[in-house]
């Protein structure tokens, strides 16, 4: 398979989010309440998402999954409840876009922690994906999603 991998360099970028640690088995759950009471809450301060929804992962645990799901924000906005104000930190990212099923990106993140090493760079260990359309929306085979490794 192809890829197209790129080293880039970002600003902060504020978001609203709520981080949940569980199961992998109940993520899509999660994600889609998480979601819903973010776009919610927007909506009630007369705002928009300024980009697509994302999922970071603190670990790869799949049974104590440490994951914040939300939504980049224009600017800084309050938090509420477990609904948080946080941001996706300045600095040297690792980029990845992928086609297809959730559960076969496996191969993509091999392929871009490679190209990592390769490159001489170092990721923190977490990562971030942002998911560009929805298995609502589309069939499994177009689902668009970014990768985003962070780097030391």
């Amino acid at each position: 398979m192809a890829y197209h991998f790129e080293i880039i360099e970002t600003t902060s970028q504020p978001v609203l989010s709520i981080r949940k640690t569980t199961p992998v088995n109940q993520l899509p759950q999660e994600l889609g309440q998480a979601y819903h009471s973010i776009i919610t809450y927007l909506e009630e301060l007369g705002q928009q998402p300024a980009d697509a929804p994302f999922a970071c992962y603190y670990n790869m645990d799949m049974e104590n999954l440490d994951v914040e799901m939300g939504f980049p924000v224009i600017s800084a906005l309050p938090g509420r409840g477990e609904i948080q104000a946080s941001e996706i930190p300045a600095g040297k990212k690792a980029t990845a876009l992928y086609a297809g099923p959730y559960q076969e990106m496996g191969p993509t993140y091999e392929a871009l922690t490679q190209w990592i090493k390769d490159a001489g760079q170092e990721p923190t260990g977490v990562v971030y994906e942002l998911y560009y359309n929805s298995p609502l929306e589309v069939p499994e085979s177009e689902l668009l999603t970014k990768i985003v490794f962070l780097l030391k």
